[in-house]
């Protein structure tokens, strides 16, 4: 003997295969119960989504996107990495296992990701906006071209940027916490 939600299951389902095959004029929209409601087809996607920070672990689909960046570390070391047009610096640095701390993961609430752009592109960035300007105010060795890693984005324009890493970063983050690139 069938349960009443066996007994439902199995309807609706018949009914969800044969939808189709219905005229227009006798599916109802369930909100309003409107006869010949205007049926929109949905595109489900059967990829997962990105989460904040995955686009930078996707590499350049053509050298149109390619952004070269140069990090250079506390001890002076040179990394090259070849970017894309839309990548946040912090996160890239993740990427390529550069130490760059990134504590409250890009919600302007520290400022470990602090860095020093070289001049000529410095000037290329946009504003930083008042949220980043006080984060800044409370980075240690704060210089003119001090900027926060999580707020540049590359763009063709930025194509060949350098970005110095401070001696010292102030993580007022929850107790020391250093995100882990997932």
């Amino acid at each position: 003997m069938a349960t009443p939600m066996r007994s439902f299951c199995k309807q609706l389902l018949f009914q969800l295969k044969n939808l189709e095959k219905l005229p227009k004029s006798r599916i109802r929209c369930a909100q309003h119960l409107i006869p010949s409601a205007k049926i929109q087809k949905r595109n489900f996607r059967l990829h997962g989504a990105l989460f904040h920070g995955d686009y930078e672990w996707q590499d350049p689909k053509s050298e149109d996107e390619v952004v070269n960046i140069t990090y250079i570390t506390r001890d002076g070391e040179k990394i090259p990495v070849k970017g894309k047009v839309g990548d946040n610096v912090m996160y890239l640095a993740h990427r390529h296992n550069i130490e760059i701390e990134g504590a409250c993961e890009a919600s302007l609430a520290c400022s470990t990701c602090h860095v020093y752009v070289k001049d000529e592109y410095f000037e290329k960035l946009p504003e930083p906006d008042e949220k980043e300007d006080d984060m800044l105010d409370l980075a240690v060795f704060l210089k003119e071209n001090s900027r926060l890693g999580c707020q540049i984005i590359l763009t063709k324009e930025l194509d060949g940027i350098e970005v110095t890493l401070p001696q010292a970063t102030r993580n007022f983050y929850v107790d020391g916490h250093v995100p882990q690139p997932h």
